[in-house]
């Protein structure tokens, strides 16, 4: 008899002894609900239903409305949007462009949308979710995978083929191939949103925790504004999927495009610098924005520019006024929630700033993290005539955070590595992944953290950054996207190592499985190329720039 620990959201349900047995058996036989299953695994990896088990397993129900279940929706949505979009397109090509808001952006190559056939494409989705439909997968060899990617015209998977096998998932006659995992079937789903938006249209999501659309969301027009400005730097370096940018590497021509882009980042922060300067009465520019998202290297770029058109920046920085640690909200887990705006000490930053502003000198606090008190500072700060005060930190969009001055005496900028290269036209990298690629590598290196730490505590972060920044982001004066398209050519050959690192005896080993499949698609870039000013430096060392 084996003997299997059936396990959901972390706690175990019940122990079971079953001779050599499916997981669907064993789970119907054990009388368990999982009806809000929509993956399972064993000892940490996904697997079938059809599974058998012939050994003491540890089975883990994933569902819907977990971190994991909840990806799983969202790509298995994106899933069914291609196959509803094949079934009425079949000689067309559907691109998943890019994360926007609640939902993703999709286009088709060299076509524009027109509200019917969204409406058509809507509906057929709806009926492949209704009708039940088993979602198959399948890990084939390359010779199979080349098979089927010139069966369904896909020249964006062939350029991906590898020795190695592929997953590719089956609905019906329908093939496609996915990096992450989808679910069993096609009616193990939240609700989704499709709506046009010329010339494309918007995959919208459900809440992770309900099944409601927030039809109260505004559209974030600047961030998507921002997105189409990477798309045009794109179109310049001709690099959209991975496979260009490995041509790039394999033909070397990527030192070219290394320089080209960084000067594309030069240009956005010297155009920024020279707007600010030619507004007379700002004071103050509030620098904002997720985590890993290069915010104090472009902090420091933003500075040099600044100077060169006669303005002299003062860095003033926004831990130094956290209030003593006793007074620190807490979480409902009983956590402090250092993200929480209110963990700052609001009236004193702004008594500070107001003084500043009116020309008088100040003493500028010192927060020590170790005791969580505030200790005697002797620092002293005054704003002279040419002078401005930079401040950086994730309440920098909120208004809250400096009421007491005129919005016309500040600019707020955000900065976030917007990522819009994908692995190909289905299989996007996201902008959370692309951070957290940065975090892993710069945690490791200045921090001493493994890479078990920065997955494990990742979601919380994901967490802070949903309530304390996102929301905020459409208030940015300028936006700023960080993403360099060939960092992960950078990042992989300190990535690989980490992540190999962690056994499936750990909680996070299924996540970076997933993670090394996205790596696998790209080839290594060496530090050598990178500038000494880069914004990547900030995350793999060597930069000119002292942090």
């Amino acid at each position: 008899m084996n003997k299997i620990e059936i396990i959901q959201n972390e706690k175990l349900l019940r122990t079971v002894n079953s001779e050599e047995e499916t997981v669907e058996n064993i789970l119907k036989s054990s009388n368990v609900d999982f009806t809000k299953t929509i993956a399972v695994k064993v000892n940490n990896e996904y697997v079938a239903l059809d599974k058998n088990l012939d050994q003491d397993t540890k089975l883990e129900l994933v569902n819907i409305d977990s971190i994991d279940g909840y990806r799983i929706y969202k790509d298995t949505s994106i899933f069914i949007l291609c196959y509803a979009f094949h079934k009425i397109f079949p000689k067309d090509e559907l691109v998943i462009e890019h994360s926007i808001g609640d939902g993703v952006y999709v286009e088709i190559i060299n076509y524009n949308f027109t509200e019917e056939e969204v409406k058509r494409l809507k509906e057929e989705f709806e009926n492949i979710v209704k009708s039940a439909r088993p979602i198959i997968k399948h890990e084939l060899e390359a010779q199979e995978a080349y098979k089927i990617a010139r069966r369904f015209n896909r020249k964006d998977i062939l350029k991906n083929i590898q020795y190695e096998t592929m997953s590719f998932f089956q609905c019906e006659e329908y093939y496609d191939y996915f990096v992450n995992q989808l679910a069993f079937n096609t009616s193990q789903m939240k609700p989704i949103q499709i709506q046009y938006h010329a010339p494309g249209l918007i995959l919208r999501f459900a809440q992770k925790d309900t099944n409601v659309i927030d039809d109260k969301r505004q559209f974030p027009r600047k961030l998507f504004s921002t997105h189409q400005e990477h798309d045009k730097w794109l179109n310049i370096l001709k690099l959209h999927n991975v496979s260009a940018l490995n041509k790039a590497i394999k033909n070397y021509h990527i030192k070219n495009l290394i320089q080209i882009e960084e000067a594309l980042h030069e240009k956005k922060i010297v155009n920024i610098a020279k707007e600010i300067t030619q507004e007379d009465k700002i004071k103050l520019i509030l620098v904002a924005g997720p985590s890993s998202s290069g915010k104090t290297t472009f902090a420091k770029r933003l500075s040099i520019q600044l100077q060169v058109n006669g303005v002299l920046p003062k860095i003033i920085s926004m831990d130094d006024y956290f209030l003593p640690r006793k007074k620190t909200p807490k979480k409902i887990n009983g956590d402090y929630d250092y993200e929480n705006i209110e963990a700052l000490d609001l009236e004193l930053l702004n008594s500070d700033l107001k003084a500043l502003m009116s020309g008088k000198e100040i003493k500028i606090p010192k927060y020590n993290f170790i005791s969580g008190k505030r200790e005697k500072s002797y620092r002293k700060f005054r704003l002279g005539e040419n002078e401005i005060i930079i401040m950086e930190g994730i309440h920098g969009l909120n208004d809250k955070l400096t009421p007491s001055i005129p919005f016309n005496q500040k600019i707020k900028i955000y900065v976030s590595a917007l990522n819009n290269l994908n692995i190909d036209s289905h299989n996007r990298i996201m902008t959370t992944d692309s951070r957290k690629f940065r975090r892993m590598v710069r945690d490791y290196k200045f921090r001493g953290h493994q890479p078990e730490y920065t997955l494990g505590m990742w979601d919380s972060v994901r967490e802070g950054e949903d309530k304390y920044i996102f929301p905020y982001q459409e208030n940015a004066d300028f936006m700023l996207n960080s993403s360099l398209t060939y960092e992960l050519g950078v990042l992989k050959k300190f990535l690989m190592p980490l992540l190999k690192s962690i056994t499936n005896f750990s909680e996070t080993y299924t996540e970076a499985q997933r993670l090394m499949r996205i790596l696998d698609h790209i080839y290594n870039i060496q530090n050598e190329l990178i500038p000494s000013n880069s914004i990547l430096r900030e995350f793999v060392g060597g930069s000119i720039f002292e942090y």
